[in-house]
């Protein structure tokens, strides 16, 4: 009991991430309550939400000072790289995308850790070129580390993964301070290559997919079906939604994955927009905090690592939202804390309880 008392001492609760992340997790799980017959996503989803919880207790009371070691973060990112590329070879796949590892009834999605260890590498590498970091090199060489996870998973194919992947390393290199005309540089060519690629090497066949998957709701007998039914039922929703439990769209099943890809229209549905606007504040609370966390925090490391976690969930909220009613391509991007899956939640969570700790245990002045 006293070891236990000792522990619970050490727990550093950042309650301005701790509450609205749980807000946000109840709302997806009342969300995906049928409160008729079988309850299996809310029941999995309960026991995911409080095994993510204690984790962030967990985490929240360790010093995570060893994660600024070159020691620690290139064997993880090897470790997470390695576990991609076996997964293109032995993974898992659901409705045409490879990217889980099964064992049994549970199942495991590596892209999720890594895109946070993603994150904790390029903190490294910034935190350390902070003087020198206009040189275009710093640019090449982060965009190699980044690009090795957007191929292993754009190859699932995961295109909203790779999105993420993408957006990740491009906000946190603005962030940096690194040289606009060579980033400029480098987002041309870059533009030129994918236009060359779309004039000379992509088949036809290959132009079509890209386009349906720009442009779903062209297509709303097919491709944009799932596109077209989100609009609808987020709409239903009006002012003041359906009432809990009461979303026909969603319950009935004219809206499928309503409990993962389509959650926020799900919910949207029952608690409409007076709802979606308080379930929208909640995300920007967590996101004000995690900035302000960062603007003071004693080192650069910190800083950058609180940053470009900001900037993970920032882009999963605004793709999610932005697919769910019709003005986003469809890319299976999961609404944090919110949608069915483990994977997702226990990375999210064991995040932000890194971060409490950071908070915590790196008091005073920043280091330059």
């Amino acid at each position: 009991m006293d070891n236990l008392g000792k522990f619970a001492n050490r727990i550093h609760l950042d309650w301005y991430l701790f509450v609205p992340a749980l807000l946000l997790s109840l709302a997806g799980l009342i969300t995906m309550n049928s409160f008729a017959g079988e309850n299996y996503f809310f029941a999995r989803q309960s026991l995911w939400i409080l095994i993510s919880v204690l984790l962030f207790l967990f985490a929240s009371a360790l010093d995570w000072h060893f994660l600024r070691r070159t020691t620690m973060l290139v064997p993880l990112f090897l470790v997470i790289t390695i576990a991609l590329g076996v997964l293109l070879a032995a993974g898992h796949v659901t409705r045409g995308v490879q990217s889980w590892f099964t064992l049994g009834s549970l199942a495991f999605q590596p892209s999720d850790p890594a895109k946070i260890i993603l994150i904790l590498m390029l903190a490294k590498y910034f935190s350390r070129r902070h003087i020198e970091i206009k040189n275009l090199r710093h640019i090449l060489i982060s965009g190699f580390y980044a690009l090795i996870v957007f191929l292993l998973v754009f190859l699932q194919p995961d295109f909203g993964g790779a999105v993420v992947i993408f957006a990740i390393w491009f906000g946190m290199v603005l962030l940096s301070g690194i040289s606009k005309k060579h980033l400029a540089i480098v987002v041309v060519g870059g533009l030129l290559i994918t236009a060359a690629l779309w004039m000379f090497v992509f088949a036809p066949y290959q132009k079509a997919r890209i386009l349906s998957f720009i442009h779903p709701l062209e297509d709303v007998r097919g491709t944009g079906y799932n596109a077209y039914q989100s609009t609808v039922t987020v709409g239903s929703g009006q002012i003041f939604g359906k009432g809990v439990g009461q979303g026909s769209q969603s319950k009935l099943q004219y809206l499928p994955e309503y409990e993962t890809d389509f959650i926020f229209a799900a919910f949207a549905e029952e608690w409409g927009f007076v709802g979606t606007v308080i379930l929208l504040s909640l995300c920007l609370l967590l996101l004000f905090r995690l900035v302000n966390n960062a603007e003071y925090a004693s080192t650069n490391f910190e800083t950058l690592f609180g940053l470009g976690t900001a900037i993970f969930f920032f882009v999963h909220i605004v793709i999610h939202a932005g697919m769910n009613i019709g003005v986003m391509p469809v890319t299976g991007i999961t609404f944090p804390f919110m949608s069915y899956g483990g994977s997702h939640l226990v990375t999210e969570w064991l995040t932000l309880g890194i971060l409490s700790s950071m908070k915590c245990h790196s008091p005073g002045p920043r280091i330059q």
